[in-house]
């Protein structure tokens, strides 16, 4: 079990470009290679410093919403220990090695579901938490879904793979029947790229 590492010297630039310094950062926590808590000292643009701004690095993973010709979205039903109950989700999993994100989500749907997609759309990368950061979220519209196989998921609880019509979905997402924010992020986003494509098609 590792201890904390020692402490990293910030370089006194500005972080990503903007008007915030990091002063040093600490490695508070670290469990490979799942988590790592970080304290980090920060001079703001006024001058003022704050010596306990906290950021978590989580592992970055994909979401993917697949959906059939006949326009149902492929589901799983299974226990997150997250919100502690069985909920649907969106085919999802962590990156592998040096994977790129495209390639994880061809693979974790083919997992989870036993279905491949004919046609793959970028739905766009989000980081989880706006200021600890927590892992970054790439998300998948894959359509043409199909079932080739059988899931070969190593999840930690069993899985069902069902398909929903997307009124279900959206009324799935409603009740609470939905739980995970990356779900129904995936979902939405979904949703838009398909009203967008229809207004293009139809000249709207």
């Amino acid at each position: 079990m590792k201890g904390p590492a020692t402490p990293l010297v910030g370089s006194g630039d500005p972080a990503g470009g903007s008007d915030w310094v990091v002063e040093s950062t600490t490695s508070l926590l670290r469990r490979e290679p799942w988590i790592e808590v970080f304290e980090e000292h920060i001079r703001l643009p006024d001058g003022r410093l704050v010596d306990d701004f906290y950021t978590i690095r989580l592992r970055n993973f994909v979401v993917v919403a697949p959906l059939t010709d006949e326009g149902e979205l492929v589901v799983v039903r299974h226990y997150r220990h997250g919100p502690k109950h069985m909920t649907y989700s969106l085919p999802s999993g962590f990156i592998e090695g040096d994977e790129t994100p495209a390639a994880a989500a061809r693979r974790e749907l083919l997992e989870e579901t036993g279905y491949a997609a004919d046609q793959w759309s970028a739905l766009g990368s989000y980081v989880v938490d706006g200021n600890r950061r927590c892992g970054v979220e790439h998300v998948f519209l894959a359509t043409g879904a199909r079932r080739v196989g059988v899931p070969s998921s190593h999840d930690l609880a069993e899985s069902v793979v069902a398909l929903k019509s997307v009124k279900d979905a959206v009324e799935m997402l409603w009740s609470g029947d939905i739980s995970e924010l990356a779900s129904a992020s995936g979902i939405a986003l979904a949703l838009l790229r398909q009203h967008e494509t229809a207004k293009s098609t139809s000249g709207a």
